[in-house]
């Protein structure tokens, strides 16, 4: 979608215009009423309109003006305005836009007010952001799609006071939602296009010319260096596992990297523990935490992140078959720790045992974050609003949660507890891949993570199990993938760029 900010007006089939909380014309607003004999104070004093955040109302065909439609969007109270506000204004301007088959816009961006902790640059950027975000549509195997059924909308004009600022902001979170996208597509993806040597592939493709240095690591090679928890994952599949690595380098040469490690489950039939047939389906999307590393790495390429940064996935295919690996197989892990499967559904954090150990000894990071779809546990606990938070650094899972505010992609930081460590213990092995209880089921996958970070390194753990796919329109992600973690991460990393 093209997006422009101007001082000037554009031609466009909608015309849109803010409204305050209690149905409040501005003074582009007043001025369009007056040319349409009063037809907008009408159509408002009629609908009983009243101007709510992300409220919309739509006036079609008015006289005295060259526009199709006229879109009054609401704001709501001004004092109340931030900029997680004009996203939610932004993308639902996007669907009432589509709804009404326009194909042009222009926002007539006035807010008849100041704001104390942001600029109408950052505030306008963040509207044309939502907007772009919930334009996402995966529908590359639709081939008989009703053409009316098809989103309309390919460009949207913002006439603002000082367009350079808007133009700058917006340059760089165009360049973000690129990594969304990707994600999204990732996610998206049946399970017979997306598979361990697939992904790679489309890795090597999306970043490379990006100047990122990937590695992909082979089945022989996994092998060869010990990853036993990781094989044991995807050996009962016909496709191979890959360990893939992704190395950029926009910081200082001396500079420690901070390491994203993904999930990258590209089907999960549970193994030989195998999962209930309704719903399986859905395990297409257990890369998730694969799929954001991959687009996070994007992101900070595409805008030139002034940061050194690594990502590593970790891609398996979960199948149950004469090679699979059974309850009861122990096996040694990259770091030496030995490893008794109970449960070759609890399977994420064995091949994350390997990739967060690989990066450790390869990268040297000061800090990682991990993620993946790892528990259905998360879900009960936080439902499909925030993603589970666990870390052996209070500051540092602090930060994190500043950055989910500020984007709003939530995170709750979870406790962790040396009782569910405790509960880790094997006869048998160093560690067991299962507590034996439903108790604390997110946490004790925390803690088996834990176990592989090793004394000195910053590390927190998304478990996005909730948030990583969505059934119902959200805000900045229509139903589908949301590529939650990405804008998050991104933030995450502006914060270090500063520093």
């Amino acid at each position: 979608m093209k997006i422009t900010f101007d001082t000037k007006s554009a031609k466009s089939d909608a015309l849109v215009l803010f409204v305050t909380d209690g149905g409040g014309l501005l003074e582009t607003g007043k001025k369009t009423d007056k040319k349409t004999k009063s037809a907008l104070k009408r159509a408002i004093k009629a609908e009983k309109f009243q101007g709510k955040k992300a409220q919309s109302l739509v006036v079609s065909g008015p006289a005295g003006t060259s526009h199709d439609v006229i879109v009054l969007m609401g704001v709501g109270k001004q004092r109340e305005l931030t900029l997680k506000c004009f996203e939610k204004i932004g993308s639902a301007l996007c669907g009432v836009l589509n709804a009404h088959k326009a194909a042009t816009a222009e926002v007539i961006f006035e807010t008849g007010s100041t704001f104390k902790d942001f600029s109408e640059a950052e505030a306008a950027s963040r509207m044309a952001t939502g907007l772009v975000l919930n334009s996402y549509r995966f529908d590359k195997y639709l081939t008989r799609q009703a053409k009316d059924k098809k989103p309309t909308l390919r460009a949207a004009a913002f006439k603002v006071a000082e367009p350079a600022p808007a133009r700058k902001i917006f340059a760089d979170e165009q360049k973000v939602a690129g990594g969304v996208f990707l994600t999204r597509d990732l996610v998206s993806e049946p399970p017979n296009v997306l598979y361990p040597e697939s992904f790679a592939d489309i890795i090597r493709k999306e970043l490379t010319p990006l100047g990122i240095e990937v590695k992909v690591l082979h089945a022989k090679d996994i092998q060869k260096m010990g990853m036993g928890a990781l094989m044991a994952v995807g050996q009962g599949s016909a496709r191979e596992p890959k360990l893939v690595s992704m190395e950029y380098k926009g910081g200082d040469k001396k500079q420690k990297p901070v390491a994203f490690v993904g999930k990258g489950v590209t089907f999960d039939t549970g193994g030989i523990s195998l999962k209930p047939g309704p719903g399986m389906e859905e395990m297409k999307w257990d890369m998730g935490g694969a799929g954001v590393v991959t687009g996070l790495m994007k992101a900070l390429a595409a805008r030139q992140a002034r940061v050194n940064a690594v990502g590593v996935v970790a891609l398996a295919e979960n199948m149950p078959s004469g090679t699979a690996c059974r309850p009861g197989d122990i096996v040694t892990s990259l770091s030496g720790q030995t490893v008794e499967i109970l449960n070759t559904d609890a399977e994420g954090r064995l091949i994350l045992c390997d990739a967060l150990w690989y990066t450790q000894e390869k990268f040297h990071p000061t800090h990682i974050v991990d993620l993946a779809t790892l528990t259905g546990a998360v879900i009960i606990a936080l439902g499909h609003e925030y993603a589970g938070l666990f870390s052996n650094d209070d500051d540092f899972a602090d930060t994190l949660i500043k950055s989910s505010r500020n984007i709003g992609e939530e995170l709750w930081h979870m406790p962790l507890n040396d009782a569910w460590d405790k509960a880790l213990d094997s006869p048998a092995a160093d560690v067991k891949n299962i507590a034996g209880s439903r108790e604390a089921g997110s946490a004790t996958a925390a803690h088996f993570l834990k176990r592989f970070i090793k004394s000195g390194v910053k590390w927190a753990h998304l478990d996005i199990a909730g948030v990583a796919w969505t059934n119902k329109d959200r805000t900045s992600a229509p139903k589908g993938a949301t590529g939650f973690g990405v804008r998050l991460l991104d933030d995450y990393v502006r914060g270090i760029e500063t520093e």
